[in-house]
């Protein structure tokens, strides 16, 4: 794990070999361009950030967090930047952060899906809850991981050391390190951003395809809705 100041301006490029990603701390001091074709996650921890797209300008207030699809601009702020470069995503945003996260996670940890992928295998934005007096079992994650203490206190294990994690610690946890996270009498909040899933939507399988019948029958998974349909996908 390496951990990084959230005040001073930083990049890192090529932090994940099969899903390319890029970390951005602009420390308050500098904006972030984010190219066509590339699409921006991130929270904001301390101030305002503003967002210029095509034009236009959105405020984000401290305390949200956002996915930004390029051509954009993000103004100086303290926060979080992670871009997944060569992907196209949706713009979203939203916060605050609930406390507790909606999903059961590993050793009594909870989380939320923030930002969903909109198809199996993209990116997505995560929430961590990790509660008082946890010493979480050691593990991996096959795609790099980069997050953001928002609030608490704690330290993650690896093999190689022990990392103090306190409110506005920036951190990344490369493909396939071994790590646990551990707190005393405070919990750790944190925004984990992924440059990949195995979850989401597929064009077999999705809320409205799902919920579709014809004669009492789902056209999730059909023979008849694959052949006929998803081979004449965007000719209509």
């Amino acid at each position: 794990m390496e951990i990084f100041d959230i005040m001073q301006p930083l990049s890192r490029y090529d932090l994940d070999v099969n899903f390319s990603s890029t970390l951005h701390i602009s420390g308050g001091q500098h904006t972030i361009h984010v190219e066509e074709n590339n699409t921006a996650y991130g929270f904001v921890h301390q101030g305002d950030l503003t967002v210029s797209i095509n034009g236009t300008s959105q405020q984000l207030r401290e305390g949200m967090y956002f996915s930004i699809p390029g051509p954009a601009e993000l103004s100086p702020f303290v926060g979080l930047i992670c871009i997944r470069n060569g992907y196209k995503g949706f713009l979203s945003f939203g916060g605050p952060v609930e406390r507790l996260g909606r999903l059961k996670y590993i050793d009594g940890c909870s989380d939320s899906l923030l930002i969903s992928p909109p198809l199996k295998g993209d990116p997505c934005l995560n929430y961590l809850y990790v509660p008082p007096r946890l010493n979480q079992t050691a593990h991996t994650h096959p795609s790099v991981r980069i997050g953001i203490v928002i609030e608490g206190a704690g330290y993650c294990l690896t093999e190689k050391s022990k990392t103090d994690l306190i409110a506005g610690g920036i951190f990344l946890l490369p493909t396939d390190e071994i790590h646990s996270f551990h707190t005393d009498d405070t919990p750790l909040r944190i925004m984990v951003y992924h440059p990949d899933s195995d979850f989401g939507p597929t064009h077999e399988a999705h809320p409205m395809i799902n919920r579709t019948w014809v004669d009492g029958i789902s056209l999730a998974g059909e023979n008849r809705y694959r052949t006929r349909q998803i081979n004449e996908f965007g000719t209509e």
